[in-house]
């Protein structure tokens, strides 16, 4: 278990150090709970899970009753930046948080080989 966690952690860290602009990461179950994070400091991972969770589970219901098919991504834009969820397998949810300089298509892009790498660990 101490192994896959550390894996995970590597992962993380690998995506924010590598990926302009990403200030920080974390691998939430579809439940809200942390399983790995690498977060700003001061940054209460309780409460980003629990928010995550809730805004994988509106995206979810929303796309189903628009029929738009299996949820894929959730965004959110803000004056300073984004938050964006990404799918991580059945059980997680891999979180980004990205200045608002950020390239998308480049975070995405990273987002979506450690997602696909996070979903095997997980």
């Amino acid at each position: 278990m101490a192994v896959r966690a550390e894996q995970m952690q590597q992962v993380l860290k690998t995506l924010v150090s590598n990926t302009p602009d990403v200030e920080g990461a974390a691998v939430v179950s579809v439940d809200g709970l942390v399983m790995s994070s690498v977060l700003p400091a001061g940054t209460d991972e309780d409460r980003v899970s629990a928010m995550a969770a809730a805004l994988l589970s509106l995206g979810e219901r929303s796309a189903h009753e628009l029929q738009r098919g299996a949820l894929e991504q959730v965004y959110v834009k803000g004056g300073s930046g984004y938050i964006i969820l990404m799918q991580s397998g059945p059980e997680a949810v891999l979180e980004v948080i990205a200045g608002a300089s950020a390239k998308l298509g480049m975070v995405l892009l990273d987002m979506k080989r450690a997602a696909q790498e996070l979903a095997r660990l997980v």
